[in-house]
């Protein structure tokens, strides 16, 4: 897929306990073991608008399609964030915002903070950049599908399930391609492996909490740093 996919974990509060549900067969595209901590299933998650008038459509069915697994629902709720090219992160939910991010080599970045200690996600954020959605070849519904899809599928605990760019598509979001007709949205593997993610039931939850030119072919990589507030924070780039 010629786009840029960056994550960014931290680390920040709450905490874990589980139970079990029958984890299907062949799912094995978790990221980590990352998840929201929550005391039922299926769990809701927010996502917080902060998408100009083009988006708002890509982002209802990215919601509506991820809102068919078993586990997890979300809802799109008012964003909290009063500058979308900053797009600061709100705990408990996700804030998803479009802007003009420059022409450097992405297309769109998730971000997720994780829990002290711990693969809880308490945060996170997906920015979507104009800069090329603008441009005639990214400036398309299958392609703002698919990358919307990804990018809060990321926010979830989701890997990819292929990587290579020259494969034929899966049929899912989370296959890297170059044509985005055909992975537009989830599959039935990407909907058994949320259920293995979240095979499990924690003692208190981190939902709803409160307390901060075009591209070519890409690549990912990953990086990490620790903050001063104690956050540690892991940045998945998809390079141009």
């Amino acid at each position: 897929m010629r786009r840029v996919t960056s994550l960014l974990l931290a680390v920040a509060l709450s905490m874990v306990l589980m139970v079990s549900l029958a984890a299907p067969a062949g799912a094995n595209h978790s990221w980590g073991g990352y998840h929201w901590a929550r005391t039922a299933n299926p769990f809701t998650l927010r996502l917080g608008d902060n998408v100009t008038s083009t988006w708002d459509p890509i982002l209802a069915t990215t919601s509506s399609d991820w809102s068919r697994s078993t586990v997890l629902d979300t809802t799109i709720v008012a964003g909290s964030v009063t500058n979308p090219k900053n797009c600061k992160a709100t705990l408990g939910r996700v804030e998803v915002c479009n802007a003009k991010y420059g022409y450097n080599g992405w297309l769109g970045i998730a971000q997720i903070w994780l829990q002290s200690g711990s693969t809880h996600i308490v945060q996170g954020v997906v920015k979507l950049n104009d800069s090329y959605f603008n441009t005639s070849t990214y400036n398309s519904t299958a392609w703002r599908n698919l990358v919307s899809c990804q990018e809060v599928a990321h926010t979830f605990g989701l890997d990819h399930q292929d990587e290579n760019f020259d494969n034929p598509n899966l049929g899912t979001c989370m296959d890297y391609t170059n044509d985005p007709s055909t992975n537009q949205h989830p599959n039935q593997h990407d909907y058994d492996e949320l259920v293995t993610i979240y095979n499990h039931l924690d003692s208190s939850t981190t939902i709803g909490q409160a307390t901060t030119s075009s591209p070519g072919r890409s690549h990912e990589s990953v990086s990490s740093t620790r903050t001063s507030d104690g956050y540690t924070v892991i940045t998945w780039t998809w390079h141009a």
